[in-house]
């Protein structure tokens, strides 16, 4: 049985649409594997060995905006940020 000619328009279409959707996957697949990611499980990992143990709290919204504007200067980011803070804290 012969195709209509709006089941051949759409073939074309879908062919057209994942023939974009690669050449996208491709560009942007290189730049990714440029730089590896750890996946959780690996990073889980690295944070244990290092002793680090998630700690969930609930903070002020503006507490977190500086938080993290203190963070973006700080060598060792948002942990290395608040471990000295919340040390700083507990001395005091």
């Amino acid at each position: 049985m012969a195709m209509k000619k709006t089941d051949l328009e759409k073939n074309k279409a879908l062919k057209l649409n994942n023939a974009l959707k690669l050449s996208t996957a491709d560009r942007f697949g290189k730049a990714a594997a440029a730089e590896p990611k750890l996946d959780r499980r690996e990073q889980r990992k690295l944070d244990q060995a290092q002793g680090l143990v998630a700690f969930a709290c609930k903070l002020n919204g503006d507490l977190v905006t500086e938080l993290k504007e203190r963070a973006a200067t700080h060598p060792e980011g948002m942990t290395g940020l608040l471990n000295e803070v919340i040390k700083r804290g507990l001395a005091g």
